[in-house]
Protein backbone atom coordinates (compact mmCIF):
# COMPACT_ATOMS: atom_id res chain seq x y z
CA UNK A 1 0.00 0.00 0.00
CA UNK A 2 1.18 3.30 -1.17
CA UNK A 3 1.50 6.32 1.31
CA UNK A 4 -0.46 9.00 0.74
CA UNK A 5 1.47 12.45 0.55
CA UNK A 6 -0.26 15.12 2.30
CA UNK A 7 -0.30 18.62 1.78
CA UNK A 8 -0.96 19.63 5.34
CA UNK A 9 1.36 22.89 5.55
CA UNK A 10 1.75 24.21 9.42
CA UNK A 11 0.59 27.72 9.35
CA UNK A 12 2.50 30.01 11.10
CA UNK A 13 0.87 33.11 12.58
CA UNK A 14 2.36 36.03 12.43
CA UNK A 15 2.08 36.71 16.24
CA UNK A 16 4.06 33.89 16.97
CA UNK A 17 6.96 35.30 14.52
CA UNK A 18 6.59 38.72 15.98
CA UNK A 19 6.69 36.93 19.96
CA UNK A 20 9.95 34.78 18.98
CA UNK A 21 11.44 38.09 17.20
CA UNK A 22 11.11 40.40 20.20
CA UNK A 23 11.78 37.99 22.57
CA UNK A 24 14.70 35.49 20.80
CA UNK A 25 13.34 32.63 22.02
CA UNK A 26 12.00 30.24 19.34
CA UNK A 27 8.30 29.75 20.67
CA UNK A 28 8.00 26.67 17.96
CA UNK A 29 10.46 24.32 19.55
CA UNK A 30 7.52 23.80 22.59
CA UNK A 31 6.08 20.11 21.93
CA UNK A 32 3.64 20.79 24.97
CA UNK A 33 5.97 18.75 27.41
CA UNK A 34 4.67 20.78 30.55
CA UNK A 35 7.54 20.94 32.51
CA UNK A 36 7.53 24.65 32.58
CA UNK A 37 4.13 24.67 33.98
CA UNK A 38 5.18 21.77 36.61
CA UNK A 39 8.18 23.98 37.44
CA UNK A 40 6.78 27.80 37.94
CA UNK A 41 6.03 28.78 41.45
CA UNK A 42 3.28 31.28 40.02
CA UNK A 43 1.35 28.73 37.54
CA UNK A 44 -1.52 28.28 40.12
CA UNK A 45 -2.25 31.51 40.16
CA UNK A 46 -1.84 32.67 36.28
CA UNK A 47 -4.93 32.12 33.95
CA UNK A 48 -3.31 30.81 31.46
CA UNK A 49 -0.04 28.68 32.64
CA UNK A 50 3.71 29.19 30.88
CA UNK A 51 3.02 25.48 28.36
CA UNK A 52 -0.77 27.31 27.71
CA UNK A 53 1.04 30.21 26.82
CA UNK A 54 3.33 28.71 24.67
CA UNK A 55 1.03 26.90 22.58
CA UNK A 56 -1.14 30.05 22.17
CA UNK A 57 1.57 31.86 20.89
CA UNK A 58 1.65 29.12 18.33
CA UNK A 59 -1.94 29.23 17.71
CA UNK A 60 -1.86 33.17 16.72
CA UNK A 61 -3.99 33.73 20.16
CA UNK A 62 -2.89 37.13 20.53
CA UNK A 63 -5.94 38.97 21.62
CA UNK A 64 -6.51 36.53 24.58
CA UNK A 65 -2.55 36.26 25.73
CA UNK A 66 -2.34 40.23 25.50
CA UNK A 67 -5.51 40.87 27.69
CA UNK A 68 -4.02 38.22 30.11
CA UNK A 69 -2.97 38.12 33.53
CA UNK A 70 0.09 35.27 33.20
CA UNK A 71 2.34 37.89 31.52
CA UNK A 72 2.11 39.95 34.48
CA UNK A 73 2.30 37.58 37.31
CA UNK A 74 5.19 35.81 35.89
CA UNK A 75 8.31 36.68 38.53
CA UNK A 76 10.90 35.67 36.06
CA UNK A 77 12.37 33.62 38.25
CA UNK A 78 13.78 31.24 35.32
CA UNK A 79 12.30 28.15 36.39
CA UNK A 80 10.75 27.29 33.56
CA UNK A 81 13.48 27.69 31.08
CA UNK A 82 16.05 25.32 33.43
CA UNK A 83 13.47 22.72 33.13
CA UNK A 84 12.52 23.06 29.29
CA UNK A 85 14.55 20.28 27.78
CA UNK A 86 14.29 22.14 24.46
CA UNK A 87 15.77 25.48 26.34
CA UNK A 88 12.94 27.92 26.05
CA UNK A 89 13.24 30.65 28.57
CA UNK A 90 9.63 31.92 28.89
CA UNK A 91 10.49 35.01 30.89
CA UNK A 92 11.65 37.08 27.98
CA UNK A 93 8.31 35.83 26.23
CA UNK A 94 6.34 36.94 29.25
CA UNK A 95 7.97 39.87 28.72
CA UNK A 96 7.57 40.29 25.26
CA UNK A 97 4.27 39.79 25.90
CA UNK A 98 3.71 42.50 28.50
CA UNK A 99 5.17 45.23 25.79
CA UNK A 100 3.32 44.03 23.23
CA UNK A 101 -0.02 44.45 25.46
CA UNK A 102 0.80 47.68 26.71
CA UNK A 103 1.34 49.47 22.74
CA UNK A 104 -1.72 47.68 21.75
CA UNK A 105 -3.85 49.69 24.87
CA UNK A 106 -4.31 46.46 26.74
CA UNK A 107 -4.86 47.78 30.10
CA UNK A 108 -3.02 45.65 32.68
CA UNK A 109 -5.45 43.33 34.45
CA UNK A 110 -2.92 43.11 37.47
CA UNK A 111 -2.78 46.81 38.08
CA UNK A 112 -1.09 46.41 41.40
CA UNK A 113 2.16 44.46 39.54
CA UNK A 114 2.03 46.75 36.84
CA UNK A 115 2.58 49.36 39.40
CA UNK A 116 5.37 47.72 40.64
CA UNK A 117 7.02 46.68 37.40
CA UNK A 118 6.71 50.54 36.58
CA UNK A 119 8.35 51.92 39.56
CA UNK A 120 11.49 49.32 39.09
CA UNK A 121 12.10 49.97 35.66
CA UNK A 122 11.75 53.83 36.40
CA UNK A 123 14.09 53.41 39.38
CA UNK A 124 16.91 51.72 37.36
CA UNK A 125 16.23 54.44 34.42
CA UNK A 126 16.95 57.21 37.10
CA UNK A 127 19.53 55.84 39.11
CA UNK A 128 21.38 52.79 36.78
CA UNK A 129 20.26 50.37 39.66
CA UNK A 130 17.01 49.80 41.95
CA UNK A 131 16.81 52.07 44.66
CA UNK A 132 14.36 49.91 46.77
CA UNK A 133 13.37 53.05 49.34
CA UNK A 134 12.36 55.49 45.73
CA UNK A 135 10.80 52.81 44.10
CA UNK A 136 8.66 51.48 46.82
CA UNK A 137 7.59 54.88 47.59
CA UNK A 138 6.86 55.79 43.42
CA UNK A 139 4.93 51.98 44.20
CA UNK A 140 2.78 53.30 47.03
CA UNK A 141 2.10 56.46 44.93
CA UNK A 142 1.20 54.18 41.95
CA UNK A 143 -0.70 51.66 43.23
CA UNK A 144 -3.40 53.72 44.42
CA UNK A 145 -3.62 51.76 48.05
CA UNK A 146 -1.84 53.61 50.12
CA UNK A 147 -2.94 52.86 53.57
CA UNK A 148 -3.23 49.31 53.20
CA UNK A 149 0.39 48.87 51.48
CA UNK A 150 1.49 51.09 54.45
CA UNK A 151 0.50 49.16 57.11
CA UNK A 152 1.12 46.23 56.09
CA UNK A 153 4.65 46.84 55.23
CA UNK A 154 5.31 49.42 58.19
CA UNK A 155 7.49 47.36 60.16
CA UNK A 156 9.30 45.27 57.84
CA UNK A 157 10.62 48.98 56.20
CA UNK A 158 11.15 50.17 59.37
CA UNK A 159 13.42 47.30 60.66
CA UNK A 160 14.64 47.06 57.28
CA UNK A 161 16.20 50.26 57.21
CA UNK A 162 17.52 50.50 60.86
CA UNK A 163 19.26 47.65 59.94
CA UNK A 164 20.41 49.85 56.70
CA UNK A 165 19.25 46.86 54.54
CA UNK A 166 17.46 49.99 52.45
CA UNK A 167 20.24 52.95 51.27
CA UNK A 168 18.26 55.79 52.52
CA UNK A 169 19.98 57.92 49.48
CA UNK A 170 20.59 56.33 46.27
CA UNK A 171 23.98 55.22 44.23
CA UNK A 172 23.98 55.67 40.94
CA UNK A 173 25.74 53.47 38.85
CA UNK A 174 29.16 55.02 37.16
CA UNK A 175 28.09 54.03 33.54
CA UNK A 176 24.27 55.83 33.78
CA UNK A 177 24.82 57.21 30.32
CA UNK A 178 24.94 53.90 28.83
CA UNK A 179 22.03 52.65 30.60
CA UNK A 180 19.74 55.54 29.67
CA UNK A 181 20.83 55.32 25.95
CA UNK A 182 19.89 51.70 26.63
CA UNK A 183 16.42 52.96 27.94
CA UNK A 184 15.94 55.72 25.04
CA UNK A 185 16.90 52.73 22.48
CA UNK A 186 14.13 50.26 23.93
CA UNK A 187 11.75 53.44 24.25
CA UNK A 188 10.76 52.58 27.50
Amino acid sequence: MKAQSSNFKLQTSGFALEVQRRSGENVFRCYYCQKCTVGCPIAYAMDYQPAQVLKMIQLGMREPLLKSSAPWLCVGCEACGTRCPNGISLAPVMDTLKYMALEAGYTPPETTVYALHRAFVNSIKIFGRVHETTMLAEYVLRSRDIFSIILSNYGVGITLLLKRKIPILPERVKALGQVKELYRKSKL
